[in-house]
């Protein structure tokens, strides 16, 4: 049965996966199945699906998720335009990669379509992926307007715990009071990023300390003997979630009052936060996605699983529809929508470059 991009966006986006993917999956897996081919489900619940070529030749990998974050918003389609929960991130990017997968038999290397379960919460099937899948190259399939993105900024969240002398509002004196503390915590990180933190990179620029959440006591005549803030950190390259998290506690000790302790922790420490990367703007992929695309080469706004392959191949980040318009946020949000138009002009402009690729491979 012929592959129609339009029916599968469509679908997909009815599927509801923002509390559970394997309806999604299995739609995927038929999908392909329909196809010809034979993919497989992996131990982390990673889809993949492959085609050699009859000679040697790169190994390109094609990756987006197939989760959403909550809620579900039913499909909806107005014409061009199709609204609802993974319209554009990331069922129309989905939609896109498996187009061009399906219409190129490359001649030369491998062509493997990887799409994860996870990436909207813990990344840990694009983790998994980093040492399985020996790629030379890679795209990742996210919101740009069709532009090419070389980069991202890495994301992870932590805490920060200034502890202290619990007791009567009364009795506790300033000095091992914790909330007292927090201003000095609050002082380091609005200024972590000038005086301490990563420099700026060339392409990504500066990176972002963000102080998100607080949480301290139980009653207002009780002095609480921790309290807590939740926070945000974008970083660019070759910062490390654990390599921020040593240094910025190691600024804390030092400027946090000596009657009080303060400690930094990592939110889920053991499972994977994607890390910043940047990819040659003048690397063969690159040029020749944005030849066919039209696109601008720019940086990716968003956290992307991106990262976590980047360190072993030239990755770029593309798609259609976009994360926010003139009226505010789109993916995420509850006016989610794509193009429909988009999403077939992305299409095209994968199966070129896959053409270009595993066809008539590009020189080294």
């Amino acid at each position: 049965m012929a592959f129609d991009i339009a029916t599968f966006h469509a679908d997909a986006v009815s599927i509801p996966s923002h509390e559970d993917v394997t309806e999604m999956r299995e739609f995927l897996l038929e999908t392909l199945r329909d196809a010809g081919l034979e993919p497989q489900v992996d131990d982390l619940g990673n889809v993949l699906a492959s085609k050699d070529g009859a000679a040697d030749g790169p190994h390109l990998v094609l990756n987006t998720h197939i989760d959403t974050v909550a809620p579900h918003v039913p499909y909806e389609r107005d014409g061009d335009v199709v609204r609802g929960r993974g319209a554009c991130d990331a069922k129309g990017p989905l939609a896109t990669l498996l187009a061009a997968f399906l219409r190129v038999d490359p001649e030369a290397g491998t062509l493997t379509l990887a799409i994860t379960p996870d990436e909207e919460t813990l990344m840990t099937g694009a983790a998994g992926l980093q040492d399985r899948l020996a790629a030379d190259g890679v795209i990742v399939g996210e919101p740009t307007d069709l532009d090419v993105c070389i980069a991202a900024r890495g994301q992870c969240e932590g805490t920060i715990t200034v502890a202290g002398e619990s007791g009567h509002a009364a009795s506790v004196p300033a000095e091992r009071n914790a909330v007292f503390g927090l201003s000095s915590v609050l002082e380091v990180l609005r200024d972590y990023d000038t005086e301490a933190g990563q420099g700026a990179d060339d392409v990504l620029g500066a990176p972002k300390l963000t102080a998100t959440m607080l949480e301290a006591g139980e009653a207002p005549n009780r002095v609480p003997d921790v309290c807590r803030l939740t926070f945000d950190r974008r970083s660019v390259p070759p910062e490390t979630s654990e390599s921020f998290r040593a240094d910025l506690e190691g600024v804390l000790e030092g400027r946090v009052p000596d009657a009080l302790s303060v400690s930094v922790d990592l939110i889920r420490p053991d499972t994977p936060f994607p890390p910043a990367f940047v990819t040659d703007a003048d690397a063969d992929l690159v040029q020749t996605l944005q030849e066919a695309s039209g696109g601008e080469v720019r940086p990716f706004s968003a956290a992307t699983e991106a990262g976590f392959f980047a360190a072993d191949a030239p990755t770029v980040v593309f798609g259609p529809g976009v994360l926010a318009d003139d009226e505010g946020g789109v993916a995420h949000a509850e006016r989610e929508y794509v193009h429909l138009s988009a999403v077939e002009d992305a299409a095209d402009a994968l199966e070129a470059t896959l053409r270009a690729v595993c066809v008539s491979p590009l020189e080294n």
